[in-house]
């Protein structure tokens, strides 16, 4: 199938979900300029309007269906229009999403990016679906489009092999797979030499990365030696890839930063071993303390569930009793919804809707009370932020982060973007440091 791309045929692309899909999203736009398309700001000027999507929680693709449909009506007054859905939830869906939205002339899943020229070009007659999992696809030799902002995510690995019993991502993004360290390496310093200061690398189990004789310490290491890259953070690791090495690295090399995202879920030991994730309480608590050892300014979040299937009162008490003695920064937190294809799909629900309501408010109150303690405690104390520009809020403010990821506002100039300034705190909320440069 040859490729007819028309001179600058223009493509909006618009990206929901994780940062996996935001890395994603910078390959697509990668494909796309090598196939001579060309990118625009609004959907009312491309010929094809492309929706990078998520498929880990129902509400994100009811939004999707309903951000679907309003494209349908830009189509409908410009027929040549073409739409296109892209990324998990097109793998998810892809048996009834034609049907629920008749107007799609593409569905591509994220192995399918390196067809999506083709595809685009056969969808002008048809429409075009391509899903296929591909357990040799890395995309290695794609450098991801540098945005000119301070920050990107590169993606090291994709896939997952953990089938957590609650997770889709093992079946819409398959088995795991890690790019070469070298491919790594080669689009780093890429991104180095298109301005980035500090780099996210991605994967679904990150720190389950290997190339060879090549862990994840390793490759953190590796990294590290990257020329104009001053910062390296990851996410998500999982909490039984946490070795000695990753923690090594993170303790020893200065550009890796002192910030980590360590998934709970759960602190029940009978609903951790429901879900399927492979480590106790103890042995999570246990982690939690030797990380906290090795390095003292470490700032953690997390992600939590409640109601999953099974979780009693003494179950949720014990997720609440968890966050209490590890005291995390921040966390991300969720109602367990079904998701079909998952191994707790034919489980059902034993929490109802509104029980899981009154949960999830409970453990978001607990956890704004400990972040705002935690932001607190940061007042009097001084770090280098890195500017990221003009502040969301307060006229003459810019923002950056912190070492720990936490945001720092203070007054600035937003042409500083990319600079490290110190700033000393003056106040906090549960997400803000305010401060100033110094």
């Amino acid at each position: 199938m040859g490729s007819h791309v028309q001179p600058q045929t223009r493509f909006y692309l618009e990206t929901y979900g994780c940062q996996m899909n935001i890395a994603d999203s910078e390959l697509v736009h990668g494909v796309m300029a090598r196939a001579g398309f060309r990118a625009v700001e609004r959907p009312d000027d491309a010929d094809i309007v492309l929706l990078n999507t998520c498929a880990i929680r129902e509400n994100a693709e009811e939004r999707v269906l309903g951000r679907l449909s309003d494209l349908a009506r830009l189509k409908s007054k410009r027929p040549n229009l073409r739409l296109g859905l892209l990324g998990c939830m097109a793998q998810h869906n892809r048996a009834n999403l034609v049907e629920k939205a008749p107007y799609l002339d593409l569905v591509a899943g994220p192995d399918s990016y390196r067809r999506l020229p083709e595809l685009i070009d056969h969808s002008r007659f048809d429409p075009t679906v391509d899903v296929r999992l591909d357990r040799s696809e890395t995309y290695a030799d794609f450098a991801p489009v540098s945005n000119g902002s301070v920050r990107a995510y590169l993606s090291v690995m994709r896939g997952c092999d953990k089938f957590c019993a609650f997770c889709v991502v093992p079946y819409v993004r398959g088995r795991e797979r890690s790019l070469p360290l070298a491919a790594v390496l080669d689009q780093l310093k890429q991104l180095a030499r298109d301005g980035t200061k500090e780099v996210v690398l991605l994967g679904q189990t990150v720190n389950a990365y290997r190339d060879g004789d090549s862990d994840f310490g390793d490759l953190l290491r590796q990294c590290a030696s990257v020329e104009g890259i001053e910062r390296i953070r990851f996410t998500s690791p999982h909490p039984s890839d946490m070795t000695d090495s990753v923690i090594d690295a993170m303790a020893s090399e200065l550009k890796v930063q002192p910030y980590l995202h360590l998934p709970l879920q759960s602190g029940s030991d009978r609903v951790l071993s429901a879900m399927d994730r492979g480590y106790s309480v103890a042995e999570y608590m246990t982690l939690v303390e030797t990380l906290r050892e090795r390095i003292p300014q470490l700032a953690m979040s997390t992600d939590i569930i409640v109601g999953f299937h099974g979780e009693s009162d003494s179950d949720f008490e014990g997720t609440l009793e968890l966050m209490r003695q590890v005291r995390y920064d921040s966390a991300f937190t969720f109602k367990y919804s079904l998701r079909e294809h998952t191994k707790a799909f034919a489980r059902g629900d034993t929490v109802s809707e509104e029980e899981k309501s009154r949960r999830l408010t409970e453990v978001i109150r607990l956890q704004q009370s400990i972040s705002l303690e935690r932001n607190r405690e940061n007042i009097g104390h001084t770090y280098e932020v890195l500017v990221e520009g003009r502040a969301r809020r307060g006229e003459g403010m810019v923002s950056g982060k912190t070492p720990q990821f936490k945001t720092a506002v203070f007054p600035g100039d937003p042409r500083r973007s990319g600079q490290n300034v110190m700033v000393r705190i003056e106040s906090a909320t549960g997400h803000t440091l305010m401060g100033a440069a110094v």
